[in-house]
């Protein structure tokens, strides 16, 4: 390939000069790849108690209620006070709740409740640092490397996303979900060290908001006045409740494919596949001046990936279409995190970032609520694919019916 073609679609890699964004990139990335494995492990272990897809999606409400809370909460908190402070108390947090998951399987308690109660600790940690990491990036990189920035944060997360499902295929089937836990740990260091050598981020303002329900409704009403960014985090539920299939991956692996471990791990991996070869290849993201109509579309491919991927019988079509679905994913992740980051002012950022943090890591619990409850109803299939076609339907129909957001284009582009 001519090397100006490539230089135009490959990721951009120069936030990665800068040594505080790099040190929090590859602390992200490390400790990312410990919580995937995690989150594959809880599924597996919730469904090895119970045989049910049901309580395997009732793990999405029990880490969406802190997420809601505490999201919105530690955006405003982060509008308020040193944010390296605040991300190293969340930190901590998720920390103590992954040793508390290790504890509970190594003494083989079983215990439904008492895993999602640690479940909900666990995510009220990550509820805190999700909105400070985002809030943070602005203040380490110029404003015109924000997209590229925010293109390699998703990238490496994605990369976490591939390996830590696969790894949990192979721990799972070897050691068990202690030693799974156990891993997460270990990895979660990295993470913490890369928050702790970040340099003092006070706010900027003089006079910051008073973190509380207040400084939270001003955040809401920010949006809700700007149709571009509150569309953003619509067509975002959209995607994620409607389509995402994840609750149906170990009904489905013991239906189709024998109950494999390694099946399974593809499955969960088979998304973070196609969002890491999308971030690769992502030079061109930042260069696309009709946002809105693009991101509607590229919403409507993930759908459309996700139900052909239902439909399929053979392991690596599965895989490839939710692939598909991954590249496009990110693609949507990338332009709605840069709307946000550049609509809001410093002293607003932590609280949009909260919002942004509750929607992307909230939907895809809405989805696991959605798909458990809806295959113990019409079955697994039905589930998948009907969500799927439902996102794509629903997502270019909100498009199109705000001209602002279906018309959206950036003031500042990347040149």
């Amino acid at each position: 390939m001519p090397g100006g073609l490539w230089s135009r679609i490959a990721v951009d890699t120069t936030p990665l000069k800068i040594l505080d964004y790099r040190r929090l990139w590859a602390g992200q990335g490390i400790s990312f790849i410990g919580f995937q494995l995690t989150t594959v492990a809880v599924s597996a272990q919730m469904y090895e108690i119970t045989a049910s897809s049901f309580w395997v999606g009732m793990l999405g409400p029990a880490t969406l209620v802190p997420l809601v809370v505490f999201g919105l909460w530690g955006g405003a908190v982060a509008d308020a006070v040193d944010r390296r402070r605040l991300l190293i108390y969340g930190s901590l947090l998720a920390w103590v709740a992954t040793a508390a998951l290790m504890v509970h399987a190594a003494l083989g308690i079983d215990s439904v409740g008492l895993l999602l109660v640690i479940v909900a600790l666990h995510s009220t940690g990550f509820a805190v640092t999700g909105p400070t990491r985002g809030a943070i990036v602005p203040r380490l990189v110029p404003a015109e490397q924000v997209p590229a920035a925010n293109t390699l944060s998703f990238l490496v997360s994605n990369a976490g996303s591939v390996a830590g499902p696969l790894i949990a295929g192979v721990v799972l089937a070897t050691g068990g979900y202690a030693t799974a836990y156990l891993i997460d740990t270990v990895l979660f260091a990295a993470g913490f060290y890369a928050a702790v050598r970040l340099p003092a981020l006070p706010p900027l303002n003089e006079t910051p908001a008073r973190p509380g329900l207040r400084a939270v409704v001003e955040g809401l009403r920010f949006i809700a006045g700007h149709p571009v960014v509150l569309m953003s985090f619509v067509v975002d539920i959209i995607a994620m409740a409607f389509a995402l299939p994840r609750a149906l991956f170990p009904e489905y692996t013991a239906e189709h494919f024998g109950g494999s471990p390694v099946a399974f791990g593809w499955l969960s991996a088979s998304i973070a596949i196609g969002s890491v070869a999308g971030g690769l290849m992502s030079g061109w993201v930042g260069r696309v001046r009709n946002q809105g109509r693009a991101l509607t579309l590229v919403i409507a491919v993930w759908g459309l990936s996700v139900a052909a991927a239902g439909l399929s019988r053979e392991l690596w079509l599965m895989v490839a279409l939710l692939a598909v679905g991954g590249a496009a994913d990110l693609v949507s992740s990338v332009w709605r995190q840069t709307i946000l980051q550049t609509y809001a002012p410093d002293d607003m950022r932590g609280r949009l970032q909260g919002v942004f943090y509750v929607v992307v890591a909230g939907g895809p619990r809405l989805g696991d609520l959605r798909a458990g409850a809806t295959a113990a109803v019409v079955g697994v299939v039905p589930a998948w694919v009907g969500g799927g076609v439902a996102a794509a339907v629903l997502v270019v129909a909100a498009g199109l019916a705000v001209p602002a957001f279906w018309t959206y284009r950036p003031e500042r582009l990347r040149p």
